[in-house]
């Protein structure tokens, strides 16, 4: 498709076979979405004629419908990456009176909608079970598609007496591990590779710290391997978040406690680390609630004060880390030129910015663009802190 780029495109239902070469050459876009905390997706686009193989035989023999299973994979260099493994969720077709302009259009999302079909409330019950092993259970039902479950213990451990309770299955796969992970201050993502039919599906902590990838560079003349890139500041976007802990004294006596936005799992990206403007109560005592809300609104504060501690603490410290990201950058880059693919939910170092703005950053969504000719990438990126570490940025 571009020299120095080979892309490969496999479908099938559970196993996959690479795409015959007659559909191959009529793909004519190539779109994937990877982001944080959000569910990965793409799409295909081919030129399909009136006589085309993909308008006479394949769209009504079913070769498109939903869900098949689709795996993109790009090889740059000769290291391969996995783009996306995931279904299709519709197709589009687009005629044309013009000869050459008809397209179809194939749009799908990561495996993770599979957990998304069918509502299992009621049928399941998890006596004396943790999180991690009700995760283990919904995850494993996939487990003929290649995924993997990667689930990081979480410090609150709640192992409820099934005596006097069992909790049970709520709505789908997807949004009762979903519902899990919130609980604790976790996310859940599937992470496709590292080889093409095989899926991570990562429930844990959003982890910022690792090895960085290579340098993005911006104003360097014949260094730069960024296209454009552009940075903002919102300073009231970091809160304060307070806790409330309350004494099992009589009467109970409770006292704030302000919570901490950086942690081992989200490191300062900077040496100068910007105040809070903002704050935000968890957990108010009775006496200093505030009235109740409409019906149609959701007091987050009030939902944690009904919590354990532990728990609260931990959602409370999940939020207080996503705030603090008050800097954010976006712009696109050259995949040749870049010479690698830069990956979403890792480190990158940015150089050229200026002293303010460079340094490390969080990638927090990234999304492929390919056409005849061209990679291109664009992508999105956080940070908590201004400033680099050391006066050379690492390449």
């Amino acid at each position: 498709m571009l020299k120095g780029v080979q892309l490969s495109l496999m479908i099938g239902d559970i196993v996959t076979s690479p795409m015959p070469a007659e559909v191959v050459e009529a793909l004519t876009s190539v779109q994937v979405t990877v982001g944080s905390g959000q569910r990965s997706g793409f799409q295909l686009s081919f030129a399909a004629g009136k006589m085309s193989p993909i308008t006479t035989r394949l769209l009504p023999s079913g070769y498109f419908d939903p869900p098949r299973r689709v795996i993109i994979v790009a090889t740059i260099n000769g290291q391969s990456e996995v783009l996306i493994d995931g279904c299709i969720t519709r197709h589009e077709i687009s005629t044309s009176n013009d000869p050459g302009h008809s397209t179809v259009t194939i749009t799908g999302e990561d495996l993770s909608v599979l957990m998304d079909m069918i509502d299992w409330t009621g049928i399941f019950r998890y006596p004396a079970m943790p999180f991690e092993a009700r995760v283990l259970i919904c995850v494993g039902k996939y487990a003929p598609f290649g995924i993997i479950p990667m689930i990081i213990p979480s410090v609150l451990i709640n192992v409820e007496n099934p005596l006097t309770r069992m909790p049970g299955h709520q709505g789908t796969d997807y949004e009762y591990v979903r519902y899990m992970a919130e609980s604790v201050g976790y996310t859940f993502y599937m992470d496709p590779g590292p080889v093409p039919g095989m899926s991570k599906a990562y429930w844990g902590p959003e982890i910022k710290f690792g090895i960085p990838q290579p340098a993005l560079t911006v104003n360097s003349d014949a260094h730069s391997n960024v296209d454009s890139l552009s940075f903002s500041f919102d300073g009231l976007s970091k809160k304060l978040f307070i806790f409330y802990v309350q004494t099992p004294a009589t009467p109970p006596v409770s006292f704030p406690i302000p919570l901490p936005d950086i942690t081992p799992l989200n490191p300062p990206l900077g040496p100068k680390v910007p105040f809070p403007l903002r704050t935000e109560f968890q957990g108010r005592p009775p006496e200093r609630r505030r009235p109740a809300p409409p019906p149609e609104e959701t007091d987050s504060e009030e939902g944690t004060a009904r919590m354990p501690p532990t728990q609260a603490v931990l959602i409370a410290m999940a939020k207080a880390a996503r705030s603090a990201d008050v800097i954010t950058g976006s712009g696109q880059l050259n995949v040749l030129r870049y010479g690698r693919i830069l990956k979403a939910r890792q480190l990158v170092a940015v150089r050229g910015a200026g002293l303010a703005y460079d340094g490390f950053y969080y990638v927090k969504s990234v999304t492929h663009n390919l056409k005849r000719g061209e990679y291109k990438q664009s992508f999105s990126l956080s940070r908590n802190a201004h400033l680099p570490y050391g006066e050379r940025v690492p390449v």
